[in-house]
This record gives C-alpha cells, structure tokens and sequence, in this order.
C-alpha cells in the first residue's frame, strides 16, 4: 500500500484517550506540533532512560548530564513519531484511534511536518554529542532510522511481526541512557535492551486487540487483527515469560540487591497473571487492563532498579 494512496476522511473524534492514541483534536498549532511528536510515547521512553543512567553511574548522574539527555532523548523520539505521523496519514484516517492526529485533519501541512521532525533530530544529535558523546547521539539516531525505515516504512504493512522487529526502536533508549555516562556499552545495558524489546510485543499486542479493526479496515496486519484472539495471547504469554526471565538475569549481571530482586519477582508473576488472565477472559476490555498494567510494570520494575543503586550505595 503506497503512502497517500487512499483519500483523507474528515476526523472523528476517537473513543477513549489512551496512550498511542488521539485523544482530542488539538485547538492550536502549537498542540498540533505537539501532538505529531505523541508526547506520551516520549514519556514512556524517558522512564527507563534515567534509571538506567543511574544504574550506569551507580549514583545519581549529574544533572546537567541527566537533563541533556532526556532532552535530546525527547527530541529524538519526537521527530521519529513526527515522520511516522507523515508516512502513516493515510492509514491513520481510517483508524478510528487515530483519525484526529493534525495530518488527518489538515491541521498540519505534510512537508511542514516532515521539515519539523528533520529538525527535531538535527536537534537531537547535535544535543546529545554536544552535552554526551558521540555513541549517544548516533544511538538515538539509529532508533530513528529503525524506527522509520524497519517498522514505519516496511514491517507495520507487509508482516505480522512488525512490532516484534520494529519494537526494537523504542528499546535503544536505554542504550543511549548508559552510553550518555560510561560513553560505552557493557552487558547490563544489554540485557536491558533485550528486556525492552520483549516487553513491547505483549504491551503493544493487548491495544491491538482493542482495535483490531482498526487494523483490519486500514489493512495493517497487526498480529490480534489477522489471528484469532486465543493465538494472540498465548504469544504474549510466551514473551511476558521471556520477558520476566530476562529480567532475572539482570540480578547477576547488573549487580542487584534484594530490592529490585524481589520486585522483579513479584511484578513479573503479576504481569504473567494478567496476560493468562486475559487468555480466560478475552474481552477487549481485560486487553485494555493488560496494557495499563504492562505500562505500570515497567516504570515499577525501572523505579526498583534505581532505588536498589541508591539503597545500596547510600545516596540520599
């Protein structure tokens, strides 16, 4: 399906704001600009890029240093949504969630966007090799060109597991989080990395189930859209298991104490019983609590790692 191949239709406002989604549609340019970056994404990716900083400092970075980073990281992950939002509005105008966004509605023009977000990361690899180093800002670029050219421009409309693959994108950030202090990568970061990239499939998966016929009548093969329900959750059981292991694996090779062991524990059997709840109870609505709770498992399981590094080695 090429990009721009199927008309704009005039915006309705969508059900429910929720993350991902349009909750309104924008009553300045200023919102609208605001809205093409899908600020609550950016706020999901900054919540694992400063405990990972600490976990990297094993104490509180410097501020200034933790700042210019989640600037830099905002902008990157800003303009990455912006170009997604100009390759997508065709797609978006016929998904209920999503009809409000500003190049739906006309309320941005698309070379205007694609100059906004061409800026944004300018921006953001010139703040993060300026305030960081070099490997933090080229991190946060090869998100956006992941992002982008894997998922937006290939996957999200040819395969159904494009957000297994193109979720990758949204797990560099706590790459970016340990380069801005070590200026180097090691295994812990590693396995953070790998701990993200499961976590999307069955964080992303329980909204699709919500709108799988948003995915239908755009004709984006969205795993819950083009399987059974029953199949689609027995794979986000199978991640969230992985997932969890994953995150046990980092007691060792991060150096963790007792504090983010036992959440690590208790959040991950919490987030397996939701996900196998879901498989008895597969309703749209129970899918909308998975993917509340995925979201409060991983600010819990990120806040549990920096107060284990503050815990441990007495910073007040």
């Amino acid at each position: 399906m090429a990009v721009g191949s199927r008309p704009l239709v005039p915006s309705r406002l969508a059900p429910g704001g929720i993350a991902h989604g349009s909750k309104r549609i924008p009553t300045s340019q200023f919102g609208a600009y605001l809205a093409l970056t899908k600020p609550r994404i950016i706020e999901l990716l900054l919540i694992t890029t400063v405990p990972t900083m600490v976990v990297a400092q094993q104490g509180w970075p410097p501020t200034a240093l933790v700042v210019i980073t989640i600037i830099g990281g905002a902008l990157a992950a800003g303009g990455a949504n912006a170009i997604n939002m100009y390759v997508d509005r065709d797609i978006d105008a016929l998904m209920e969630r999503t009809r409000n966004r500003p190049l739906v509605t006309g309320r941005i023009e698309p070379a205007r966007a694609l100059a906004f977000a061409a800026v944004l990361e300018v921006l953001a690899f010139a703040v993060l090799w300026w305030g960081a180093n070099l490997l933090a800002a080229v991190l946060a670029l090869s998100a956006t060109a992941f992002y982008v050219g894997v998922y937006t421009l290939w996957l999200k409309r040819t395969s159904t597991q494009n957000i297994v693959i193109g979720g990758a994108a949204g797990a560099v950030p706590v790459l970016v989080g340990w380069a801005a202090v070590t200026g180097s990568l090691s295994w812990t970061p590693v396995v953070l990395f790998i701990a993200m990239f499961l976590w999307t499939p069955p964080h992303f998966w329980a909204l699709a189930i919500k709108y799988a016929d948003d995915y239908r009548a755009a004709d984006v093969p969205m795993l819950p859209s083009v399987v059974p329900l029953s199949a689609a959750v027995r794979q986000m059981i199978g991640y969230t298991v992985v997932l969890v292991a994953v995150t046990l694996v980092l007691i060792p090779v991060g150096g963790f104490g007792w504090i983010y062991g036992v959440s690590a524990v208790v959040l991950g059997a919490m987030f397996i019983g939701s996900t196998i709840w879901l498989a008895r109870t597969p309703t749209p609505s129970a899918s909308m609590r998975v993917f509340g709770f995925s979201i409060t498992y991983v600010t819990l399981l990120f806040a549990a790692m920096m107060l284990d590094v503050f815990v441990r080695h007495g910073v007040s």
